[in-house]
């Protein structure tokens, strides 16, 4: 008689949460994605070339947004 709690069973299950999780993950991913692109080409920034925004994202992440803002704000 199989246990009520089976442990292997619990862990197929989790598995399974786990890849739905990864796949709805992906395809928010990529939503955020277009939503961002959206933003992107309101501003103008289509023009940028694909490394040198990578490297602006980046530098700004790694400073913070806040600090960021300020440091490029109008004095």
């Amino acid at each position: 008689m199989p246990r009520k709690n089976n442990p292997v069973d619990a862990l197929k299950k989790l598995r399974e949460q786990r890849d739905e999780l990864a796949a709805k993950e992906a395809k928010l991913r990529d939503e955020a994605a277009i939503v961002l692109g959206h933003i992107l080409i309101e501003c103008g920034a289509e023009t940028i070339e694909p490394a040198q925004l990578r490297q602006i994202v980046r530098a700004s992440m790694a400073l913070g947004i806040e600090e960021t803002l300020k440091r490029i704000a109008p004095a």
